[in-house]
């Protein structure tokens, strides 16, 4: 399953908040995988083009398995 956002990385951050695991970080400003509650990964997708590499995504190593 995928989602389009406006902001991957304002999305990814507002999860991460919330205890939702950054699986896959959206390092190239495209793409992300994250785990939900129920254990299903999901894809995030940028809607429109990809944002600039930022930081703290950029550097940041995946985990586990998507």
């Amino acid at each position: 399953m995928a989602f389009e956002v406006d902001d991957i990385y304002a999305t990814c951050e507002r999860l991460q908040a919330g205890g939702v695991a950054i699986l896959r970080p959206p390092r190239d400003g495209h793409m992300a995988f994250v785990r939900s509650p129920d254990q299903i990964s999901v894809e995030l997708l940028q809607r429109g083009a990809s944002l600039p590499p930022r930081e703290p995504w950029a550097s940041m190593p995946s985990q586990g398995e998507w």
